[in-house]
């Protein structure tokens, strides 16, 4: 059984999950937790580390680097169905006729896939992915930003992108995230990036932050800002005690499942 592709998958997104909570875990740990022996542990976590989910480390594996991010190809694989629940869920509570920033994400493209069933959008974006999917749609019009275009990622980031989405005031600004410390503070990678959502979340009417599970506590080195300036979480699963006291204190609506 631990050796059929849906365990393993499973039991990699239930070890990243893990490391993110808890900051390391031993390979007894989790053979014990995950009921398998500790020589297919080893083997998990070398295959994450190589991947950039984890840091392997002796006797176990730790959170991966705060100044890299997966790269894009795998973070589009991983925790595909929890994307799809939490797209769902975003285009379930935004209304025709809206008007969206979007911006880079693996799970913002799923937010566009899902949001293809409305009428009328009007969307901003700085992703290509994103623009290519709601600009099949024709009663949608779609305004990319100008900008620096990421070759690994097609997201668009620099001066010229801050500078045109200030021109523009939108109903919602659809934001993901690499990381959300369980203090609230909103975490990336790419201070180019950091400052094109940065600009999306000041000129925006309501902010939704569009997260799985796996963001919480999570490292990265550049901050974006704070949780408490964000309108609606959803999200698959609920966030850590400490993370849910601020996301309560500060009437932050939270969406999940």
């Amino acid at each position: 059984m631990e050796y059929s592709r849906k365990a393993v998958s499973n039991r990699h997104e239930n070890i990243i999950s893990l490391i993110n909570k808890n900051g390391f875990a031993t390979v007894e740990e989790m053979a014990k937790l995950y009921n398998v022996t500790p020589q297919t542990i080893r083997r998990d976590i070398n295959f994450l580390d190589n991947e950039g989910y984890v840091s392997r480390y002796h006797g176990g594996a730790g959170s991966s680097s705060s100044v890299e991010n997966v790269a894009y190809t795998h973070r589009k694989e991983l925790l595909l169905e929890e994307k799809k629940l939490i797209a769902g869920n975003v285009a379930s509570i935004i209304p025709d006729k809206s008007s969206l920033f979007i911006n880079i994400g693996t799970t913002t493209e799923h937010v566009a896939n899902a949001l293809c069933n409305h009428n009328k959008l009007r969307i901003i974006t700085n992703n290509l992915n994103v623009a290519a999917i709601m600009s099949r749609k024709e009663e949608f019009e779609v305004i990319v930003a100008g900008g620096i275009v990421r070759s690994k990622d097609g997201g668009i980031t620099g001066e010229s992108a801050v500078q045109f989405i200030k021109q523009f005031k939108m109903d919602i600004g659809i934001i993901g995230i690499s990381g959300i410390d369980l203090d609230g503070t909103l975490l990336d990678f790419d201070f180019r990036e950091v400052h094109v959502a940065r600009t999306i979340i000041e000129n925006s009417r309501k902010v939704f932050l569009v997260a799985d599970h796996s963001k919480f506590g999570r490292n990265a080195m550049v901050k974006l800002g704070s949780i408490r300036e964000i309108d609606t979480l959803i999200t698959d699963k609920k966030p850590p005690e400490q993370l849910m006291e601020v996301i309560i204190e500060n009437g932050i609506k939270l969406i999940t499942g």
